[in-house]
């Protein structure tokens, strides 16, 4: 018999969840419907009282199971977070000060005791776009810089790429620029903010037509179906949050080759839950913070991502408990 959980969910405001594809919220229904023991926090809850992590944290509980609408929460109160089964950060990007101060109280948490999903100090060495550098053999060609210059260099020598910041998401400030863009300046002026941020640079694929792909790994294995998320007409940008359309699709063999071998590493680094990106046969993001999709894969295959969470989370807390036993 399995021993019912107390999770705690690192959560952007509830009122911002959207109830019909939030990612959070469907592993929170189906960690309720197995009894499990259901906390809430925002990123600032989280807090040090001398050494000690602490938290303040609601108890949560579904008073309708499919409508975010319908719940009920308790009054605050303090906790040690190793208190909790685990500590579940879904808070999204942008990564700044504040979420990477975060990650630093979440380590604490961590070194006394609590297991934190995904491991904070990994989430702090993963940026996002830049992580793809890890895995030369499966990334487009790149270039990483502030300098107008460069990212000029490169453009001539490739001809159509797509510049964008390393700390963005859902597509946020994504440009396309060609050869004779008559924009490039001012895009570049502004991306870089005058030369002064970082930004990456990617080769344009044109497979982007098909459908940048999220591939959802949990726990090093991925998942067998991607969420082909496929651009708008006129669009670049294939993420929902700019207007894409999602598809399931099962993974290519050439999707099986990226994320078994990303996911190896995934796992032993303490990555527990990540979306990788992939255009084609490249591999374009590594999403570590609070990646998505996993509804609309549930919705169109027989695939249920929360399911295969659960179980993957629920395996490891048994695993724990023989440990000490």
């Amino acid at each position: 018999m399995k021993t019912a959980l107390k999770l705690l969910f690192i959560l952007d405001p509830l009122e911002s969840l959207k109830n019909e594809k939030d990612t959070s919220l469907a592993i929170m229904r189906e960690a309720s419907h197995r009894g499990h023991a259901l906390f809430v926090s925002m990123q600032h809850d989280l807090f040090l009282r001398g050494d000690v992590a602490r938290i303040n944290a609601k108890k949560f509980t579904f008073t309708a199971p499919s409508s975010i609408q319908a719940y009920s929460l308790e009054e605050a109160s303090e906790y040690i977070p190793a208190d909790f089964d685990a500590v579940i950060m879904r808070k999204d990007p942008p990564f700044d000060n504040e979420y990477l101060y975060s990650t630093y109280l979440l380590e604490i948490a961590a070194n006394q005791g609590t297991h934190v999903y995904n491991n904070p100090s990994a989430i702090r060495s993963w940026n996002e776009k830049l992580s793809v550098t890890r895995f030369p053999q499966f990334a487009p060609e790149f270039l990483v810089t502030a300098n107008n210059d460069l990212i000029r260099a490169f453009l001539a020598t490739h001809q159509d790429i797509v510049v964008k910041p390393l700390d963005g998401m859902g597509g946020s400030s994504i440009f396309r620029l060609g050869l004779n863009d008559p924009n490039i300046s001012v895009i570049l002026e502004t991306i870089t903010n005058f030369g002064t941020r970082t930004i990456m640079a990617q080769r344009y694929l044109q497979e982007i037509l098909q459908g940048d792909k999220r591939i959802i790994i949990i726990d090093g294995t991925p998942l067998p179906y991607a969420l082909a998320r496929i651009p708008k007409a006129g669009e670049t940008r294939g993420n929902l949050a700019a207007g894409g359309t999602g598809v399931a699709q099962l993974l290519s063999e050439r999707d099986l080759e990226i994320a078994t071998t990303v996911g190896k590493t995934l796992k032993q680094e303490g990555l527990f839950l990540v979306g990788l990106d992939v255009i084609g046969d490249y591999l374009t993001e590594i999403n570590v913070t609070s990646p998505t999709g996993m509804v609309e894969i549930a919705q169109q295959t027989t695939c249920k991502p929360a399911q295969v969470f659960l179980d993957a989370l629920e395996s490891i807390n048994q695993a724990a408990l023989h440990q000490y036993a």
